[in-house]
């Protein structure tokens, strides 16, 4: 069977497709970062923040669960332009600045990040062997990093300088040069369309649930991404609010915690590589998390400017370094003829997490602090850890 992504003569080149789905995913992390980000200069509460992401997951978790079909039809890079599209819709609205204009602003970003992991790995699980894939995909979801990153250092002074709005025009512009790029790529790597057998909901469920391995991977997902999401847009806010951080100085903090999940995702990935050990590793990186976050939420006003630098590193290297071995192994254990499919049903799991921590954070903030939300997303880390170790203990694992 020969789909979209699996080109008919001669084999494409591997390093093309990843650096143009790593800049897809960077694409997808600016827009999403952007208004947590400026949130200080732009007046943005948390409970809009809340509202942001919950619509944002709202819609991905549908458009991931059922997008590997119409991967399987259109092709990846077709899927990376779509996406960057809704990039661009979103964009627009965010900077129109009421609550309507974000609230629809994550609604339409959902159609972007729902679909692109799955596009991803159905393309690049083609083009890479089985004892690089953990390495591969580990560069290849350093993409959140480097769009983190950027966000974290840019957009404030931009804010700062010349308004939120545009902030939200540079995070547009970079969307249309990329459709530019992913449809020049495109003809390389489009092969005959000829999509395999639909999947209903049961049997796009089974593909997440027959596997115990699998099914842990989906359960600990859900926290994981919660922490990760959490970093990623109340931090700043956390900074400023409880660390006793300036905006400038919050921003700089996320942007260690995103460089060191940058290093996270191709050190944790190398590991994994050298090992063969997905599993080991990811139950090391969500001990590392729980940590951070849970001695940040109850202590980090007291460590001091370089302490809180450098637990944000350590906080970013794992609750943003997950993510590349996290994939490796879904496709791993997954079909070979239906990775699409079941990296979209277990980043189902994934993004459930996403979309109830905005609400979880939200209201631990109203009735507590902050601090204490970062805590019990430590505590929900940790069992989705235990998740993991009783999930590996399966001697199809080896």
């Amino acid at each position: 069977m020969v789909d979209g992504n699996t080109a008919i003569r001669p084999a494409p080149a591997l390093l093309p497709a990843l650096g143009a789905m790593t800049a897809l995913q960077a694409l997808v992390a600016l827009a999403l970062f952007a208004p947590g980000v400026v949130a200080p200069r732009a007046h943005i509460e948390v409970w809009q923040l809340s509202m942001f992401s919950c619509a944002v997951f709202a819609v991905g978790i549908p458009a991931s669960f059922w997008g590997g079909g119409f991967i399987a039809r259109v092709g990846s890079l077709r899927i990376a332009s779509l996406c960057a599209a809704a990039i661009v819709v979103g964009m627009v609205l965010a900077s129109l600045g009421s609550s309507a204009a974000l609230l629809a602003a994550g609604l339409c970003l959902g159609l972007a990040m729902g679909p692109e992991t799955p596009a991803s790995a159905a393309l690049l699980s083609r083009l890479v062997t089985a004892e690089r894939r953990a390495f591969v995909f580990s560069v290849r979801q350093t993409g959140n990093q480097i769009g983190a990153v950027c966000g974290s250092l840019a957009l404030p002074a931009i804010a700062i300088a010349f308004g939120p709005a545009w902030c939200y025009a540079a995070v547009g512009l970079c969307a249309l040069l990329a459709i530019a790029l992913f449809e020049w790529l495109r003809p390389a790597y489009a092969g005959k369309l000829v999509p395999p057998p639909k999947l209903d909901l049961r049997a796009r469920l089974a593909l997440m649930t027959a596997d115990r391995r699998i099914a842990m991977l989906a359960l600990a997902s859900m926290p994981f991404s919660a922490m990760q999401v959490s970093l990623n847009t109340v931090f700043v806010t956390l900074g400023t609010r409880e660390l006793g951080l300036s905006h400038i100085e919050a921003g700089m903090a996320l942007a260690c915690a995103q460089a060191g999940g940058l290093v996270g995702r191709l050190g944790w990935g190398y590991v994994a590589m050298r090992l063969d050990a997905s599993r080991a590793v990811l139950i090391v990186i969500g001990l590392g998390m729980a940590f951070c976050a849970a001695l940040l939420g109850l202590d980090g006003a007291s460590l001091g400017r370089n302490g809180q630098f450098i637990v944000a590193a350590l906080f970013g290297l794992t609750a943003s370094g997950w993510n590349g071995v996290f994939i490796a192994e879904i496709a791993r254990l997954a079909p070979q003829d239906r990775i699409g499919e079941t990296t979209g049903a277990v980043l189902t799991a994934s993004y459930a997490g996403l979309l109830a921590a905005p609400a979880l954070v939200s209201i631990l903030d109203g009735v507590a602090s902050l601090g204490v939300a970062f805590f019990a997303l430590a505590c929900l880390a940790l069992c989705g850890t235990v998740a993991l170790i009783w999930g590996g203990h399966d001697k199809a694992d080896k």
